[in-house]
């Protein structure tokens, strides 16, 4: 059984499917809409013009046809390939809810961290960033959750926020990656390559 994973205090607000208060308007779908088409168009481009002279250091540049395939069977796959979670952030970008993505990049690398002044530290600044009330880039998680973190700050470790980031994972996997395997940005990388096979 899956939890509810908005507060009681935002079940009545109107949200985007990110679970955040909709804010999008005409105006800026429309610059968004360009913004990833650029971005993509780096992306598609990345490595290629620098990488000729390395060619047998660079084999793996450009996603494959079976590197995109590949996203499209889990969001595990598309976050463990590195320009498949470079289009998911552009594409999170266009939905106003890159929070999601850098809210779980923060709580992976602080996974990665041993000491515990760095995990305090790395704790306390993903707290102000993304849990509290109010915080600059707050993700959307119910009330038990945000709790169970605040009252951990004193003695933070990464098992503490373990829950949180499983929370965010299962928000974008349920919203935001079905929507990104059927976006036009999507298909365009698809499309790029298999025209490079």
């Amino acid at each position: 059984m899956k939890e509810d994973l908005t507060s009681a205090s935002h079940r009545n607000m109107p949200t985007a499917d990110c679970g955040k208060p909709a804010e999008t308007t005409k105006d800026k779908k429309s610059v968004s809409g360009r913004n990833w088409k650029n971005k993509i168009g780096l992306l598609l481009k990345t490595n290629s013009a620098h990488s000729r002279p390395h060619l047998g250091k660079n084999k793996k540049q450009r996603p494959t046809v079976e590197d995109v395939t590949q996203w499209a069977q889990s969001l595990d796959n598309l976050l463990g390939h590195k320009y498949g979670k470079m289009a998911f952030c552009i594409f999170l970008k266009t939905e106003f809810c890159e929070e999601n993505m850098e809210f779980w990049n923060a709580c992976e690398d602080l996974r990665t961290l041993s000491s515990r002044q760095e995990v305090t530290s790395k704790a306390n600044s993903i707290y102000e960033e993304f849990i509290k009330n109010e915080a600059p880039k707050e993700v959307n998680l119910d009330f038990y959750t945000k709790n169970k973190i605040t009252q951990s700050l004193n003695e933070p470790n990464v098992a503490n926020f373990l829950a949180a980031q499983q929370k965010v994972f299962s928000l974008m996997e349920n919203n935001s990656y079905p929507r990104f395997i059927h976006s036009d940005l999507y298909k365009e990388l698809l499309g790029s390559a298999r025209k490079r096979r």
